[in-house]
């Protein structure tokens, strides 16, 4: 039997049981179009992460409170280390390689403007921030350069809060606001920013790193961030940096993450998660093959006679085998395309119906998607195909 003729023999024989073929079809349609969905998902929140950690750049390390602890956390104010102060920020600018440094102090509270009040953000930070996280000023000003102990009381209003607390025509330039009961005069608007990570920096208030640390009666900094040239190289740099603070703490208690770090962090744990949702489509792909498995033994069972009439004509019992492989491989490869074309549709129907939704489709996943129902075609119609092959032709057509 010709290569030809088993193709148009399995045609024949699927198109023979239209509902039995649609509904195996189906079963793996639904596996492949979770397996590509779960995946894209998967990929999009992959670029969505990377997206936001690298929006500032690559080139950033930040510098906490404490030496990292087992479970990977650092041990910051409930540790017995020194704080983190301006000094030390301070003394950073004077390594080689150091382009701008970031001290920051986070908390919360009340701004008021006129008779409009928010409770917000506010960032205690120094006058390198912009550089350092690529953000532009849309008006104004950003924090000048002043003395880091006795900064003068300026602030700088993100987009989503000048919004809030001024009206539309109305320049916030040289106003005077209330930030947690103390005066402060605006002096730049920032530009939109969105949020990061969930952090949202529109809706935040910049004020000096020492006027945060007075206001929250914080004795050390957050953090300090780090710009460093793309020439530097960053162990080097991780090693000047400890010693420096070694020399100034008199032991080395403070956690440096590179963003290297921190995308490698990320990374690991995104493979878990597009492990996890693929095992949750291949869930959905085990039972297509089941499907398909049960429809070719049950075909098998039904064509006896089409098979011994087969064998009598001379077909050799490899050419039946390959008869019923080639139908359940057909059968699955199909099901994964009409699964492709139902998770492509869906997918676009998500993106137009949710925007923020991350999807990102996969070559690499949609190509193994398809390759893997082709491979569950062939597991799903070996049994079948070595039980067909088996039948004597005598013993089938006297028993027919």
């Amino acid at each position: 039997m010709q290569s030809h003729e088993l193709f148009r023999f399995s045609i024949y024989a699927l198109q023979a049981k239209k509902l039995r073929t649609i509904l195996s079809m189906l079963g793996i349609a639904i596996g492949i179009s979770a397996v590509i969905l779960l995946t894209s998902l998967g990929e999009g929140v992959r670029h969505y992460v990377i997206d936001e950690f690298t929006q500032f750049g690559t080139t950033i390390l930040a510098i906490n409170p404490g030496r990292t602890t087992t479970l990977g956390t650092a041990v910051g104010i409930f540790g017995s280390t020194k704080p983190l102060t301006i000094n030390d920020s301070e003394a950073l600018r004077r390594i080689s390689g150091v382009q701008a440094v970031v001290p920051i102090v986070q908390g919360n509270a009340e701004v008021e403007s006129y008779k409009r009040a928010r409770r917000t953000t506010v960032l205690g930070v120094g006058s390198d921030l912009p550089r350092a996280f690529r953000m532009k000023v849309a008006s104004g000003n950003f924090l000048p350069a002043d003395n880091p102990h006795s900064p003068r009381a300026f602030a700088v209003l993100g987009s989503g809060l000048r919004n809030e607390l001024f009206s539309a025509n109305e320049s916030p330039l040289g106003k005077r606001i209330r930030i947690g009961g103390e005066r402060f005069q605006v002096i730049g608007v920032m530009e939109s920013k969105g949020q990061i990570v969930g952090f949202d920096m529109d809706d935040t208030v910049y004020i000096p790193a020492a006027r945060g640390l007075s206001m929250f009666n914080r004795e050390g900094l957050m953090e300090i961030d780090v710009l460093y040239s793309e020439k530097t190289e960053v162990s080097k740099l991780v090693k000047i940096i400890r010693d420096t603070f070694t020399q100034r703490h008199d032991r080395d208690d403070i956690t440096i993450t590179t963003q290297q770090q921190m995308l490698e962090v990320m990374d690991s744990i995104l493979d878990l998660l597009t492990f996890a949702i693929s095992a949750m489509g291949g869930i959905s792909l085990f039972v297509g093959a089941i499907g398909i498995l049960t429809i070719m033994t049950i075909s098998v069972s039904e064509r006896r006679q089409e098979i011994g009439l087969l064998r009598a004509l001379g077909s050799k019992r490899s050419e039946v085998m390959h008869l019923f492989l080639l139908e359940a491989v057909m059968l699955a490869s199909l099901g994964g395309f009409l699964g492709l074309c139902f998770a492509l549709l869906l997918g676009l129907f998500l993106h137009l119906a949710i925007p923020q939704l991350p999807l990102h489709p996969s070559l690499t996943y949609i190509l193994l998607a398809e390759l893997t129902a082709i491979v569950i075609g062939i597991i799903s119609g070996i049994i079948p195909a070595w039980q067909a092959a088996r039948l004597e032709p005598a013993e089938v057509l006297h028993s027919e």
